[in-house]
């Protein structure tokens, strides 16, 4: 019987972790210098400046601070409700990113105590997430005694990323008649007036 030896085993050749390396670093100097390679083609062959502010960056960042917007006003009241209301004024010229002032003036033309509540609206639609209010009596339902007249401001601040195609923005309101708040009010206003 012959004895079998085992066959010869192969000696296995190193990975090259040499090479490996060696190939991973020129990789990553290939893909570090394109961000440099990359600004001299744009600069040198197409004229396109792609590193740091444009030279007329003072003179765009001044253009956006100077633009202004119109800014028109409106206001009706829902028939139920016997008040007056109307803007004290139609329409505002206003610097965009900087804050203003509207006053609406309202008159509860009624023999009692009524209460409203306003909704706001903007139009253009696209133009009302640029149309930020800082104070607003639509935030809050307003109470006018039987006859009395009141001036309401709204302040706001048009973003300075509105559209540039938008030159005009229109704030309306719509008052309604509170029911629940007015039933209220009329309640408090007798009790108080009983002896």
């Amino acid at each position: 019987m012959q004895s079998s030896s085992p066959p010869p085993v192969e000696k296995k050749k190193p990975l090259g972790l040499g090479k490996l390396l060696a190939v991973s670093l020129a990789a990553f100097a290939f893909t570090f210098s394109l961000v440099p390679l990359y600004r001299i083609a744009c600069e040198q062959i197409l004229g396109i400046r792609v590193s740091g502010q444009p030279a007329d960056a003072g003179r765009l960042a001044s253009a956006q601070q100077e633009r202004w917007v119109t800014v028109q006003f409106d206001g009706t009241v829902n028939s139920r409700l016997p008040w007056g209301f109307l803007p004290n004024q139609t329409e505002m010229r206003v610097k965009v990113g900087e804050p203003y002032e509207a006053t609406y003036h309202a008159i509860n033309n009624s023999p009692g105590v009524v209460v409203g509540s306003a909704t706001p609206s903007v139009a253009p639609a696209r133009a009302s997430k640029y149309f930020n209010k800082t104070e607003c009596f639509c935030f809050t339902a307003q109470t006018l005694q039987a006859g009395q007249a009141q001036d309401m401001p709204v302040r706001f601040i048009i973003d300075p990323a509105l559209p540039r195609d938008v030159n005009t923005v229109i704030l309306s309101y719509t008052f309604f008649r509170n029911d629940t708040l007015t039933e209220q009010a009329a309640s408090t206003a007798l009790a108080r007036s009983a002896p």
